[in-house]
């Protein structure tokens, strides 16, 4: 399934999900977007380099090929808003981050094409997601599922002002334990270099919220980064000397789930 989605498992409890990580688009898609929309901008760009060493903790990593532009894999399959009452795009976008279109006039998918979307794309991700936590949970009694996102620092459209650099999401205390929430805050503090803020503007989408399961075992938690910490937001380029000094961040996050 590689050219739907790559799946790394690991042997230690813990499932690191990367659904906006893919940049690909097919060429009849891409044949109908805008000049701008073809660069996918609002890809989270590197986060599968970023997380790449939680391969040495025995992570299990899940990421797609596909853009979010194809399909996002963090919307519900029927497309309600996971932030009510604020801009944001949906299941298959038709509007980019900076309020621009994503299709040509005339190209945007209709119900059929979205719905075929996502038997293809979101389907197949998202029920090996599923599958993977089970074989975990199964074989350590727990799993924490960690979802790993990144996104440009400053974008009127979504959201006013400068995002924190480092934004944890628990739904709102949900979707994990008190003690795994006070734990990362804890991490978060020890590093003032970095701003940072629990369930501020990005408090964990559709996967943080859909398998979260705490009393069952299952724990989940999304780190949306601001793009400015390890990378160039404008060419997009990875800048490794910002990017290392940020592993070490996250690797102190991942280390104190698995504790």
């Amino acid at each position: 399934m590689d050219d739907i989605f790559h799946l790394h498992q690991g042997d230690a409890p813990l499932l690191v999900s990367l659904p906006h990580d893919g940049t690909h688009v097919p060429d009849d898609i891409a044949a109908r977007m805008t000049d701008s929309a073809r660069r996918v901008p609002d890809t989270d760009w590197h986060v599968s380099r970023l997380y790449d060493f939680a391969r040495g903790l025995g992570a299990s990593i899940i990421r797609p090929r596909c853009s979010r532009y194809v399909v996002d894999l963090n919307r519900p399959p029927d497309d309600t808003s996971l932030y009510p009452g604020q801009n944001t795009t949906g299941l298959c976008p038709v509007t980019q981050f900076s309020g621009e279109p994503v299709y040509l006039p005339g190209g945007e998918p209709d119900a059929a094409e979205i719905a075929r979307r996502v038997e293809t794309y979101w389907r197949p991700y998202h029920d090996n997601l599923d599958a993977e936590l089970q074989r975990i949970r199964g074989q350590h009694g727990r799993v924490v599922l960690w979802e790993g996102h990144s996104i440009r620092g400053t974008l009127p459209y979504l959201f006013e002002g400068a995002l924190p650099d480092l934004n944890l999401g628990t739904a709102a205390g949900r979707s994990c334990s008190p003690a795994l929430q006070q734990r990362l805050a804890e991490v978060l503090a020890a590093h003032p270099q970095y701003t940072h803020v629990v369930n501020g503007r990005f408090k964990g989408g559709y996967i943080t919220r859909h398998y979260a399961a705490p009393e069952t075992g299952v724990q989940a938690v999304q780190l949306e980064l601001a793009q400015r910490t390890y990378m160039d937001e404008d060419s997009f380029a990875y800048d490794p000397v910002r990017a290392e000094a940020l592993q070490q961040v996250l690797r102190a996050l991942l280390q104190a789930v698995l504790a």
